[in-house]
């Protein structure tokens, strides 16, 4: 049976969202240590602004629009990747050697899997990625978030954690779930 963590993401204080009840997220690795991520938002659908459906591939700037994060680290390394998912369909995958240092050259060897369902109450957006796309290890922490574009075209931002007066998901101190890789 694979290792699993269900959490419910808080709002930061900064980002209030009436149109939204709450965000939860779940991850968990399978035996081909392959890890799947899903984001449940529930709340009013037609206040919040989702992406257009588009090719599934790689962009950037996906976090300006409603959008589903993951940041993985080693436990004990300053080395973390960044994962976006868009409700588009598109996504992106980063490599930071340290707090908001990119490695310019970093190109993934695969690519997430990405499912997203609309609901009458919400979305769920379910992302699997591959071992190859993680750092190596026996245990990873994560940081899971969301961002939310609502109507109006404000954002708001929601997290495991929020370590600073204004959101800032690269923070590790957000990096708040531990996931042993190999389930017992």
């Amino acid at each position: 049976m694979p290792a699993s963590r269900h959490h419910a993401l808080l709002c930061h204080p900064t980002s209030p969202c009436a149109a939204i009840q709450g965000i939860t997220a779940e991850a968990s690795f399978n035996v081909a240590g392959r890890l799947t991520l899903s984001y449940r938002l529930s709340g009013d659908p037609q206040a919040i602004l989702l992406p257009a459906p588009q090719s599934p591939g790689p962009a950037d700037d996906l976090w300006q629009h409603t959008c589903c994060e993951a940041f993985i680290a080693q436990p004990g390394s300053p080395a973390y990747r960044e994962f976006n998912f868009s409700p588009s369909g598109q996504w992106a995958a980063y490599h930071f050697a340290d707090y908001r240092r990119r490695a310019p050259d970093f190109q993934p060897t695969g690519r997430p899997d990405i499912a997203f369902r609309r609901l009458a109450d919400g979305f769920q957006l379910d992302a699997c990625l591959g071992p190859e796309l993680l750092p190596a290890g026996d245990t990873l922490q994560l940081g899971l978030s969301v961002v939310v574009e609502a109507g109006n075209h404000e954002k708001s931002y929601w997290a495991l954690a929020h370590a600073a007066g204004r959101p800032d998901f690269h923070l590790r101190q957000n990096f708040t779930l531990t996931l042993p890789i190999k389930s017992t």
